[in-house]
């Protein structure tokens, strides 16, 4: 009996060794809206592999709940804020659009978008400073020794916390308060790689480069000032003037992108950046009873599936009533997820729901054509399901990443400043009956499944890496250590040149020496 028992306190011992298993505790500050939608999928994930999660979040948050089985919260009062901050904010850009289209309509779109955020990341630091100076709630936080801590950058309170705690950092990540991800972790040569907001593609005129450039640089001085320095005040208060925000985020431990190659134009990129584009999608499972019947419905013609995402669900009556009537136009039956007032010329063939299965309708073979915003995780879920897209791009990233669909020939554009039922019919058609855009879209599915390891598979593996190792210096450049001149190597050319002239310089002195010497020979001899 005694021996039964030590033989199965042994198996129990050498179980987790074994398989490998690590029971981690994970700290995650995550960013709210369809941000949260992606991170709470490797939270999730990582839960079912056995870590404990805490999430640090606001207490007037819109989509993260305070209780939930996969992990606890830590909720922090950060006082008033104004919820209504998007339901004012796109009625004003699309205003804006429908004004009509010109160099300062975009002007004017970017300044209030800026203005707009910048409140934002002086909110997050609010809050960040909230948990600093609660010492009650960073003695607890120190006393559960996290093993690393997984942030969205796209706000910069998760660094903060990270750095304060001396924690490993890990970034799930697409934007961060500087822009697009590559420009602060990797090298991004301008000739070849284009500014988001261009919606350039890798192949670009001279006129277009110069174009990239000037963008370029009004993006580094603008994004630091609107955004950037709210995180630049704080580190400096709380970690001393000598610390630099912009070197805490670029040495994170591992970044995790929310994309990949068959999105992302060839680039250049770095040991700690990890590629994991649709990491959120899956096989598609039944549809509900209801929505089947209507699906099926549809015959041989098939199913348009319309939806702008959490955020830009409604827009403008107007436009609603276009796009209403241009669909009812169309053979085909449609499902739209629209929350506001029934648009007028609703036509019979289109279903109007307040929620639908996205990534379950996008897998049904009935389904067609895709009308999206163009948001992160929509586009990957078309191209996991190989789904062409019409694009109403409206603000942010939406116009960069239907840009580089519609280069890739798996997407249409549609500007929503001249939109009307002719124009959005035409784009549904040329998508519906031109061949090219459903197989240039299968082929990008085909590419995207065909490799060795599952995207979150992967995405799970380094956050568990980072925690095996107490994070992952190795992989970390010393060229964020290095001033402009050292990276560009300026000391060494301007070293070399100047030693070649004072080479030269010694070599004509002396030859012209000897020439003299040589001369008042001969003149002497004569």
């Amino acid at each position: 009996m005694r021996m039964h028992h030590s033989n199965l306190l042994a198996l129990f011992v050498l179980l987790p060794a074994l398989s490998g298993f690590y029971c981690g505790k994970v700290l995650v500050v995550p960013a709210d809206g369809s941000h949260w939608i992606n991170m709470k999928v490797l939270i999730v994930e990582l839960h079912l592999k056995g870590h404990n999660i805490t999430v640090v979040r606001g207490s007037n948050s819109w989509y993260i709940e305070e209780k939930s089985p996969y992990y606890t919260s830590i909720s922090i009062d950060i006082g008033e804020f104004d919820n209504n901050f998007w339901m004012t904010l796109l009625p004003r850009l699309l205003q804006i659009k429908r004004h009509g289209k010109s160099f300062w309509s975009e002007i004017e779109i970017g300044q209030e978008i800026f203005s707009s955020f910048s409140k934002v990341h002086q909110q997050v630091c609010n809050m960040t400073a909230m948990i600093f100076e609660n010492e009650t709630l960073m003695n607890s936080l120190e006393d559960v020794s996290y093993d690393l801590v997984l942030t969205d950058p796209a706000f910069g309170g998760g660094v903060l916390l990270a750095n304060r705690l001396g924690l490993p950092l890990v970034l799930n990540v697409r934007w961060t308060m500087y822009g697009e991800g590559h420009f602060v972790v990797a090298p991004s040569p301008l000739s070849y790689i284009p500014i988001p907001a261009l919606q350039l593609t890798d192949k670009m005129t001279f006129s277009q480069r110069v174009m990239n450039v000037m963008v370029y640089m009004i993006f580094i001085y603008q994004n630091p000032k609107f955004f950037g320095y709210h995180y630049q005040e704080f580190s400096q208060k709380y970690f001393g003037p000598d610390v630099d925000f912009f070197s805490l985020l670029q040495n994170a431990d591992i970044w995790l992108m929310r994309n990949d190659f068959t999105f992302e134009f060839p680039r250049p990129t770095m040991a700690n950046v990890v590629y994991m584009g649709g990491f959120q999608c899956k096989p598609a499972k039944p549809l509900p009873d209801k929505l089947e019947k209507f699906v099926q419905s549809s015959g041989e013609h098939g199913v348009i599936i319309m939806t702008l995402g959490t955020v830009f669900g409604q827009l403008l009556s107007e436009i609603n009533d276009e796009i209403a009537a241009a669909f009812a136009q169309l053979p085909q039956k449609v499902i739209w997820r629209y929350t506001g007032p029934k648009p007028a010329n609703l036509g019979n063939n289109t279903l109007i729901v307040d929620w639908l299965p996205q990534n379950d309708l996008l897998g049904h073979p009935q389904i067609k054509v895709f009308v999206a915003h163009g948001g992160t995780n929509g586009v990957q879920e078309a191209i996991y399901h190989g789904v062409p897209i019409v694009g109403l791009p409206i603000s942010f990233d939406q116009p960069d990443n239907l840009s580089r669909m519609q280069a890739k020939g798996t997407a249409k554009i549609v500007d929503i400043a001249t939109l009307d039922r002719t124009v959005f019919l035409k784009a549904l058609k040329e998508v519906l009956h031109n061949p090219s855009y459903k197989e240039n879209m299968q082929r990008l599915s085909k590419l995207h499944h065909d490799q060795p390891m599952k995207p979150l598979d992967r995405a799970i593996f380094w956050i568990e890496f980072v925690m095996r190792n107490r994070g992952a210096p190795h992989l970390r450049t010393q060229s964020f250590r290095m001033s402009w001149i050292e990276y560009h190597s300026i000391d060494v050319i301007l070293t070399l040149m100047a030693t070649f002239l004072i080479f030269a310089f010694v070599t004509v002195y002396i030859m012209k020496y000897f020439c003299m010497v040589l001369f008042r020979k001969k003149a002497k001899r004569e």
